[in-house]
């Protein structure tokens, strides 16, 4: 009796016996959720690999006193990184040849700079790049849920009052796959709003890194006309 009972309650079987809206509901949601946890793993990948470029840069940065010190061992500032992107746009605009207006020594770091927080925000914007999508379905993945869950009673006790029944043998199986629903709502909204807090707390940590990265990088780099 417990095996039936128990097969009767399965996940496979809640979603087969299910009415067909429920059964709209319940994919929408499980595709929603795949997706979501494809850009979770796909965001805290980038942004491991975000944390590891400005931390290699840092050490770099806090041990140069010129620009040359700045360049990597392969003669020249890597760019193929989120950090050293940013700095390369540094390095490109204080060698910036076009550039022949005379300056002062902080209008030229303030241009240095500038070129950076553009580079900076560029990173951060393709960092962010799907991210409204967790924060959509954290919010909206518990009322779909529960639109299912709300459509499957209806449904439940317009079959209740058709069979003129109100014995739980009767009541419990629909019910069961209404509340399922809003499970599934609920599994798929928890890990994307968990995710989206904590992805938008490490971006602001790469944010706030870089920029002391750029404050440092700028004074280096204002301090030595561009090479001509």
């Amino acid at each position: 009796m417990p095996d039936t009972a128990a097969a009767t309650l399965s996940v496979v079987a809640l979603f087969l016996h299910a009415d067909v809206v429920v059964k709209g509901v319940l994919l929408l949601l499980l595709a929603a959720s795949v997706w979501s946890w494809a850009v979770i793993i796909d965001k805290l990948w980038r942004l491991a690999g975000a944390r590891r470029s400005a931390q290699a840069h840092e050490t770099r940065v806090a041990a140069a006193h010129s620009a040359p010190e700045l360049m990597a061992p392969s003669g020249r500032l890597d760019g193929s990184d989120p950090a050293g992107t940013v700095l390369s746009a540094g390095w490109t605009e204080r060698n910036d040849t076009a550039w022949a207006a005379p300056e002062s020594l902080g209008e030229r770091r303030e241009r240095i700079e500038r070129a950076m927080r553009l580079a900076l925000n560029a990173e951060l914007r393709r960092l962010e790049a799907r991210l409204p999508f967790l924060a959509t379905l954290g919010s909206a993945a518990p009322f779909i849920g529960l639109f299912g869950t709300v459509w499957g009673i209806m449904r439940s006790f317009a079959g209740i009052a058709a069979a003129n029944n109100t014995s739980l043998a009767v009541v419990a199986p629909g019910i069961a796959e209404a509340l399922f629903a809003t499970a599934m709502g609920l599994a798929a909204a928890i890990p994307a709003v968990v995710a989206y807090n904590k992805i938008t707390v490490d971006l602001g940590r790469f944010a706030g890194r870089m920029n002391g990265l750029i404050g440092r990088t700028g004074g280096i780099l204002a301090r030595i006309p561009a090479e001509r």
